[in-house]
């Protein structure tokens, strides 16, 4: 009996610990003023399976979710956000105009920051400029080296695609199949 309630209080405790601490990019942008740490941006539409999955399975997954909470600002954005929002010195909007497709258009900031498909993930370093993006549902297990090579800097050392495969050879996974 004792064995059974403790695996239970075992697994309260991960899947409390497994939320990740979403904020808004104005949220983000202010805090790294205060506090430098780079910014994750989760770009997502409400009508995207993929996206769902990657809330789900990717950012519920209890060690990408520490590695965002204790390195990143972790953003989540609708690419078809109808609200304006006030970033980098300007004013970005959505006219929200149906596409052909029956989806809504992609807000400014979307574009801005070269979105033109969900899911994407967008990189920023601790002064809001662009590090990288990475588009396509990814699990756990793929992002996870990602956000290491990130909030490590080690993409300002790693240039070429040999090194990318050596370090991705080499790199530990925290994450249990």
């Amino acid at each position: 009996m004792k064995k059974i309630i403790s695996i239970i209080l075992l697994l309260i405790v991960n899947f409390s610990f497994a939320q990740v601490k979403w904020m808004t990019i104005e949220e983000a942008l202010k805090a790294q003023k205060e506090n430098p740490k780079k910014i994750l941006l989760d770009f997502y539409a409400d009508w995207c399976g993929p996206c769902k999955i990657m809330d789900k399975k990717t950012y519920g997954h209890a060690v990408i979710a520490q590695i965002l909470n204790d390195n990143y600002y972790p953003v989540k954005f609708n690419a078809e956000e109808k609200k304006s929002i006030d970033v980098f010195g300007r004013t970005f909007s959505n006219d929200n105009t149906e596409s052909k497709k029956g989806k809504n258009s992609l807000h400014e900031f979307t574009q801005y920051m070269n979105v033109g498909a969900v899911p994407s993930t967008v990189f920023l370093d601790e002064k809001g400029g662009p590090i990288t993006i990475l588009q396509g549902e990814l699990s756990a297990k793929e992002l996870e080296p990602y956000l290491e090579f990130i909030s490590k800097d080690l993409f300002k050392k790693i240039r070429t695609r040999e090194q990318w495969e050596d370090y991705q050879k080499k790199f530990k996974s925290k994450i249990k199949d």
